[in-house]
């Protein structure tokens, strides 16, 4: 009940997570679930999907490993995705919060669209970047444990408890 493994086969990350979201909504957990998504890339712009579950009062935390991108603050080659992080919460007034945050200054996207040039991927945080590069590391350990070497995510939803006066 509260852990699930997805193949992606290879499949685009967004239909992966689409599938994911389709299957939590259509069977809730009862406290919380783990679903591990494995080769499975891109998976596009995460809140989407956390805001999806929140939407349906589900609490969600959705990452997702990437392609090497990253520089180590000090410079070198890239060595660690943008690995980006979603955490969405639903909220009393129906519009949940929903924090979507990569790793670099710039995405990805904004290096494809021309929006960004390539040398401006790197760690978002000036003189405090090595933060970011800590998450991003972290991110790309933790998925990679549980997904495997192939760039994959995980959603976990978990179940709001009720107040006791709501039981």
């Amino acid at each position: 009940e509260g852990f699930e493994r997805w193949h992606g086969g290879g499949a685009l990350g967004y239909v992966t997570l689409a599938a994911v979201c389709d299957a939590l909504l259509a069977d809730p957990p009862a406290r919380s679930r783990l679903v591990v998504a494995e080769a499975c890339f891109p998976t596009g712009v995460l809140g989407l999907w956390g805001r999806r579950l929140a939407d349906a009062g589900l609490v969600a935390v959705v990452t997702a490993t990437s392609p090497r991108r990253l520089p180590h603050p000090a410079g070198g080659p890239p060595l660690t995705g943008t690995n980006p992080i979603a955490i969405a919460i639903p909220s009393s007034d129906g519009r949940p919060v929903v924090a979507d945050v990569s790793m670099g200054a710039v995405t990805h996207g904004d290096v494809l669209t021309g929006v960004a040039r390539p040398d401006e991927l790197v760690p978002f945080g000036g003189p405090q970047a090595h933060k970011a590069f800590a998450l991003a590391a972290g991110v790309e350990l933790l998925v990679a444990a549980l997904a495997g070497p192939e760039h994959g995510a995980f959603v976990l939803a978990v179940v709001l408890p009720r107040a006791p006066d709501q039981r």
